[in-house]
């Protein structure tokens, strides 16, 4: 099957894939219409997120390279209204420039201060 995903600098050396921030894990979105990824990339953009590019792949082969990268995926069935979290991460993984970014490090506690806590809920609700 073909899905549709968002990537940013597509089909140069410094493509990145749009993930959202889960508990955590990094969540990729699959479309399984164009039309609807393409909303939810506009979606994006007028929250002045760097234009990402509506690329189809097939399905398969984004599941396998979630899974050898320690993502996460999810079909987003065609006709979902699937709208971005209010907010963004602060600092992503990815650099429209390519310059690789430090990955934060979880504090040695394990707990989660409630800014995040809120952040995460919003998140949660915007995939639902």
């Amino acid at each position: 099957m073909q899905v549709f995903v968002l990537l940013f600098n597509a089909r140069t050396e410094n493509e990145g894939i749009h993930t959202l921030k889960v508990e955590g894990r990094d969540l990729v979105l699959m479309f399984e219409s164009e039309e609807d990824a393409t909303r939810y990339a506009l979606l994006l953009e007028a929250q002045d997120f760097t234009n990402p590019t509506v690329e189809r792949f097939d399905q398969a082969e984004i599941e396998e390279f979630c899974e050898s990268g320690s993502y996460e995926c999810k079909l987003v069935p065609e006709g979902t209204l699937a709208i971005p979290p209010e907010t963004n991460v602060e600092e992503t993984d990815w650099s429209p420039e390519g310059q690789p970014k430090e990955q934060p490090q979880p504090d040695q506690s394990g707990e989660f201060s409630e800014t995040e806590l809120d952040q995460m809920r919003r998140k949660l609700e915007g995939l639902l």
